[in-house]
């Protein structure tokens, strides 16, 4: 036992530290944009740009991640999606010009894409070999990487101007961890195919890119990481401006709301897999999602300061589980499925906060906010339609593959849809 114990720390650790890096690198290059802004003269809607940029390319890039990771399997992808990642500041900081940033930040979306999918197959992977739940801790991990880099790059930038000297620095940070744990990261596996799975073509010898054709389950799924990211990218980009023009809130509050949001989904990452063990994914996720609709509806109804700031709180929890709960059932499915549901979970998070500001910018920003929580309760919506696989501890024999039984109290909520035959 101590000797698998170790096994299972070596390895979440080598996985905890993928997480790390993404938010790391994200952190450093995207608090200096003041800095890359003004050296290459660019406006407000030219870094808007930029940004979206990079989500293009995570998101167009979902069928080159799965085909790298069946090829070379999600070890290796991770490893060595790190180097273009650690490098990307670096080439920002020296681009000549808009649209060869441009370029670079399509190629930092790629990069990312591929770490993305990869380090989550690695955590579906950890807990299906331990049987452990750990995928909770992960997520909270990539929030402690990004304060490491937002930390970093304060420290860096209070001694020296020097946009390569910082992020020389990151390279070479991000280099050395990912060299110190490639080797404790787990050899990628895929699923095994059911009988009820026509027979896998044998492959071809080399690299190919196959059509994939997702499947009913894979969609629902898709849907449920789309609507909470759009939750999530929107109380991040608009919470501030809430608390100011619909709550009244004094100017020094205003980037409370941001703080508190933050904070509770750190700290509900870092319980979700009690919670997951003890109750199972699907009732983590529906009554989660529940909470946050519910939370930010009576925030908007009741109005005020106090309300606002306790609905952000109990959004934060309620919604913080979602993706690692939603990672985990799209990687029991397949690769492709993995990289594609997260390129739903990147359009979420690019389409939301532009669609929040139309919704604003028509109806005011109270309904803007009315539409978040309506989009939280679809999260729960989309999630009963998942087969989850995933029983809590102690569930008895005979459950479903919802992790449910006759008398469960997600009985009747939550139909179970076979993923081999769910087109």
């Amino acid at each position: 036992m101590p000797r698998l114990l170790d096994g299972f720390r070596r390895a979440q650790a080598a996985v905890a530290a993928q997480f790390l890096l993404l938010g790391f690198q994200y952190a450093s290059w995207a608090s200096r944009l003041p800095a890359i802004k003004a050296r290459l003269g660019l406006t407000d809607a030219e870094v808007g740009a930029l940004l979206t940029t990079c989500g293009i390319g995570a998101a167009a890039a979902f069928p080159l991640v799965a085909a790298l990771i069946k090829r070379f399997g999600s070890a290796a992808v991770c490893v060595g999606a790190v180097a273009p990642l650690a490098f990307v500041p670096l080439a920002l900081s020296a681009a000549p010009d808009y649209p060869v940033a441009l370029a670079i930040t399509c190629v930092d979306g790629v990069a990312l894409a591929c770490l993305d999918v990869a380090m989550n197959a690695q955590g579906a992977q950890l807990e299906e070999q331990f049987d452990r739940k750990t995928i909770g801790r992960l997520h909270a991990t990539f929030s402690a990487g990004a304060l490491l880099g937002a930390l970093l790059a304060s420290a860096v930038t209070a001694t020296t101007a020097n946009l390569t000297m910082h992020f020389t620095i990151v390279a070479a940070l991000m280099l050395a961890v990912s060299g110190y744990v490639r080797t404790s990261l787990l050899p990628g596996t895929e699923p095994e195919p059911s009988p009820a799975d026509p027979a896998p073509e044998e492959d071809a010898p080399g690299f190919r890119i196959k059509l994939f054709l997702p499947t009913r389950t894979t969609l629902w799924i898709g849907a449920a990481i789309a609507f909470a990211t759009i939750v999530e990218g929107a109380l991040n980009d608009w919470s501030a401006l809430y608390l100011k023009n619909v709550a009244k809130a004094a100017s020094g509050l205003t980037p409370i709301g941001i703080a508190v949001f933050s904070v509770s989904m750190v700290v509900a990452r870092i319980f979700s897999d009690a919670w997951r063990k003890r109750w199972g994914d699907a009732r983590v996720v529906i009554l989660g999602s529940a909470l946050a609709g519910a939370s930010l509806a009576i925030a908007v109804l009741w109005g005020g300061v106090a309300p606002a700031l306790a609905g952000f709180a109990l959004a934060g929890l309620g919604i913080a589980a979602v993706a690692p709960c939603i990672y985990v059932a799209a990687a029991r499915l397949g690769t492709e499925a993995l990289a594609l549901v997260s390129a739903m979970g990147t359009v979420g998070l690019l389409v939301g906060p532009g669609a929040i500001g139309l919704i604003a910018d028509a109806g005011g920003l109270a309904w803007a906010m009315g539409c978040v929580a309506g989009t939280a309760v679809l999260v729960a919506l989309s999630s009963c339609r998942i087969s989850w696989r995933s029983a809590p501890s102690g569930e008895p024999a005979g459950a479903d593959a919802a992790g449910r039984t006759a008398d469960s109290p997600a009985a009747g909520l939550i139909p179970a849809v076979d993923p081999q035959h769910a087109t």
